[in-house]
């Protein structure tokens, strides 16, 4: 685990978080801690009356069979790591789960040296900050963790790396939380092409954009929402919204047009240069630090589908991880806040 730091500024309260990067090719006793540190907190959030009930298990384990059959043993044993309720199985399906926003940008880099940079922007106190190195299916993974086993972003050991951002509507139905579907990706998919195949069959709950690059180069990004069909873009960027805006409330608190518009300037920039524009992702509009709101930015990645690997970026601070070189160990992050008057 190669991690540099700056000299922190002055001047501010903060916020802090640890992310732990964790080597387990299998599922084994550090998943099981893992869930035993954060279960109280999803057990509470997951079994929320103000919540729509889930599906019952069987309900459950038939949609991973319909429609991630792949997926089953590997959730059988996580289930079984887990204890075997009936709460953490129906968890840890992901199937209809109850409502989850986030922020986030992303963009993407073709060519012969391609590239995804994401901002990951949600609330800290939520957030797992576990960074999973795995082989749970014969491919290794190196993927942000949500929900315990389900993908935020990451790349796989075939040079395939996904991200999400929340769509910007409303609308809550019958699916997947997205990200199992990233995990599902990551475990059995090889490049774009295969990645949209399964992103435009596999239901899902609520309206996510998830940018795809491999290390061809080629780049997509699907809409994905359970109200209407797929649509699988050429688009190298996306904030949080689909088309038009529906959810005006939504879209001014987190300045989604003013983040995507900012992004294919710098993408066209004739000066354009890829350090800088990874930089801009540490500097507004990009990155946000409205904390409170549930919106501030808990990290920036960059992922290299060539190098099977990442780094992860704060102001002052860069922590490098890959495949192929992973190192186990915990980083901890403050996030500084403005003081209000």
């Amino acid at each position: 685990m190669r991690v540099s730091h700056a000299p922190a500024s002055a001047g501010h309260s903060g916020v802090d978080l640890a992310f732990e990067a964790i080597s387990e090719p299998l599922p084994g006793a550090k998943w099981a801690a893992l869930f035993a540190r954060h279960w109280s907190a999803y057990e509470k959030w997951f079994l929320n009356p103000a919540h729509r009930p889930s599906p019952y298990y069987l309900s459950c384990l038939r949609a991973l069979r319909t429609h991630m059959p792949e997926l089953v043993p590997t959730y059988q044993a996580l289930v079984e790591l887990a204890g075997g309720g009936d709460a953490a199985a129906r968890f840890l399906s992901m199937y209809s789960p109850p409502p989850y926003l986030t922020a986030c940008s992303q963009a993407a880099l073709g060519g012969p040296h391609p590239l995804l940079v994401r901002n990951y922007d949600y609330a800290p106190r939520l957030c797992e900050g576990a960074l999973l190195h795995t082989a749970w299916h014969g491919r290794r993974v190196l993927a942000m963790s949500d929900s315990l086993w389900g993908v935020l972003d990451g790349v796989n050991d075939a040079g395939l790396a996904v991200s999400l951002s929340f769509g910007g509507r409303r609308v809550v139905g019958d699916g997947f939380g997205v990200p199992i579907v990233l995990r599902y990706v990551l475990e059995f998919c090889a490049d774009t092409r295969e990645a949209c195949a399964v992103l435009t069959r596999i239901p899902v709950h609520m309206a996510y954009n998830v940018t795809v690059v491999d290390a061809s180069g080629a780049i997509a990004t699907v809409q994905v929402a359970p109200d209407r069909a797929p649509q699988v873009l050429p688009d190298a960027v996306a904030t949080n919204h689909q088309g038009e805006i529906e959810w005006h409330e939504h879209a001014k608190a987190t300045s989604t047009l003013e983040r995507e518009a900012f992004l294919h300037q710098r993408l066209h920039a004739p000066d354009f240069d890829r350090e800088a524009l990874i930089a801009s992702f540490l500097r507004q509009p990009l990155y946000s630090h409205a904390l409170d709101e549930g919106y501030g930015t808990l990290y920036t990645a960059v992922y290299d589908p060539i190098a099977r690997g990442a780094r992860f970026l704060w102001p002052g601070v860069s922590w490098t991880q890959s495949i192929e070189h992973f190192e186990e160990g915990t980083l901890q992050v403050r996030y500084a806040r403005v003081l209000r008057a």
